[in-house]
């Protein structure tokens, strides 16, 4: 049995006022018995203004807000996954990316966001992601506090093919940080994540960003662990700062495939 914390956040706008948003919640959590934490997408920094976030972006390794985490993990003994970190990548341009920490501090796995978030939603917001960041190019599955985690990101949600090659893979529990809007977490959030897990039999473990961003942006919240047979087993039905818990029982992962095993009946198809 692992007890799992989701970390919900309400990320400023540069990374010492987020390390010291995050650092008090995830205490909570790991004051909880939590050994795996999970914070939202853009744990270390939230800011739309292109120029500023490029500004202040820095390679992981240099990152103050995730420096501070990956101390923190060390202080308590946890794993933490930072769901993700605007960082700068090895040939200089940006990254949406996850990063897994160990119990000893150090930088265990990372998976860079795969599909960017370009959309002209029907309230008139317009999001170009792509003009900012890389995406990345592979996904990713990782050991953690004895199970194993597929990493994904936010707009990845939409994308069954990348969840289902996870669960192929081995993945139990499946990570979606994220920092959906408003308009598209009230209309679409908790049904993707609930077709997430039932598609796989996963366990889905998606912290989120909520409430009123200083750099102007609205986010829904309502962080949420799903079982894998679909029910919600936490959930924080608010877009306020907050920690929710559960206990993950590997077995629900092993009995949902068998009873429902869509992972081994799927099949290869022609056309249309």
């Amino acid at each position: 049995m692992l007890k799992l914390a989701l970390v919900q956040l309400r990320t400023p706008a540069n990374q010492a006022s987020a390390l010291n948003h995050a650092a008090p919640l995830v205490r909570e959590a790991a004051g909880a018995g939590a050994r795996l934490v999970i914070t939202p997408e853009g744990t270390n920094l939230l800011q739309r203004d292109r120029a500023s976030l490029l500004d202040q972006i820095a390679p992981a390794e240099e990152d103050k807000a995730v420096g501070g985490l990956r101390a923190l993990a060390d202080e308590l003994s946890i794993w933490l996954l930072i769901g993700s970190a605007m960082v700068r990548r090895e040939d200089g341009k940006a990254a949406n990316r996850s990063l897994l920490i160990g119990p000893d501090g150090r930088i265990e796995a990372s998976y860079d966001k795969l599909h960017m978030f370009d959309v002209d939603l029907p309230s008139g917001e317009r999001h170009r992601e792509s003009a900012t960041y890389e995406p990345g190019a592979r996904a990713v599955t990782a050991d953690a506090a004895g199970m194993k985690l597929g990493l994904t990101i936010c707009y990845d949600l939409r994308f069954p093919a990348l969840h289902r090659a996870l669960a192929h893979a081995g993945a139990e529990i499946l990570t979606i940080p994220s920092a959906f809007t408003r308009a598209t977490g009230e209309a679409h959030w908790e049904v993707l994540l609930r077709a997430r897990a039932i598609e796989t039999g996963a366990f889905v473990a998606a912290a989120a960003q909520g409430g009123a961003h200083e750099d102007g942006r609205a986010t829904w919240g309502r962080s949420m662990i799903v079982g894998p047979w679909g029910k919600v087993a936490a959930i924080a039905d608010h877009d306020e700062p907050a920690v929710i818990v559960a206990d993950i029982d590997p077995s629900e992962v092993v009995q949902a495939r068998a009873a429902i095993p869509v992972l081994r009946n799927a099949r290869p198809f022609t056309g249309p």
